[in-house]
């Protein structure tokens, strides 16, 4: 499961890797639940055919999914990670699962421990080809108490067990979990895919154009 991330830091990134401007009001790169980032989506007027519309859209929000129903962000501390098994059942994801509201989030890496040597190392984990990573996920939308709309997004996770690289990971009797990565090839379909198309998606990334470093400092901070 992935609690820590390091957001892209370059404008440049997001327009040649996933061809959308970044969003506004974003500050920093590391990223743990509960703080905001950017997500990229279809707008929801692409479906009108309005050919003004972008196919695709950066949005600022909070990492953790907010459902409709929550009181307050709390929530987001919870509810980083969905389960690709359960995400139709469980009441914080079920209703984006239903309505498909796909996602991207951009990342540079993700960060995991790795516990072979039997205390937690932190390791950061990227492309070998140095791209960013683009991870499956599903936002929200919600409306906080004094009327303000707040977006937020969810990533999606499958079982690693047997995972050359994300199967050494986390504590030895902990089930082994990752992220989905998709394919660049595959960010238009993904964030278009209807239901019954799904699971094709849900794919664990080649182990070998992954890499795994020892993370000795902090994400870079800084946004574009």
């Amino acid at each position: 499961m992935c609690s820590h991330y390091e957001a892209l830091s370059s404008a440049a990134q997001l327009r040649a890797g996933f061809g959308v401007e970044p969003p506004k009001g974003l500050s920093r790169t590391d990223i743990w639940p509960g703080y905001e980032s950017a997500f990229i989506r279809r707008p929801q007027a692409h479906a009108a055919g309005d050919e003004a519309v972008p196919a695709v859209e950066a949005v600022r929000g909070v990492f953790g999914l907010v459902p409709h129903w929550s009181k307050d962000l709390k929530i987001a501390k919870r509810t980083y990670n969905a389960r690709s098994e359960t995400v139709h059942e469980k009441p914080s994801f079920r209703d984006a699962w239903r309505k498909a509201q796909h996602c991207i989030i951009p990342a540079a890496a993700i960060f995991e421990p790795d516990w072979r040597s039997g205390k937690a190392i932190a390791t950061r984990i990227a492309r070998t080809d140095g791209e960013p990573l683009g991870i499956a996920g599903l936002w929200e939308r919600w409306l906080s108490p004094a009327g303000d709309t707040v977006h937020s997004f969810t990533m999606l996770t499958i079982n690693a067990d047997g995972h050359a690289l994300m199967g050494h990971l986390h504590k030895p009797e902990d089930e082994k979990r990752m992220v989905v990565i998709l394919p660049a090839g595959a960010y238009a379909d993904w964030l278009a895919a209807p239901a019954e198309q799904r699971a094709d998606f849900l794919q664990p990334y080649p182990a070998d154009r992954l890499q795994a470093h020892e993370a000795s400092k902090p994400a870079p901070q800084g946004l574009f």
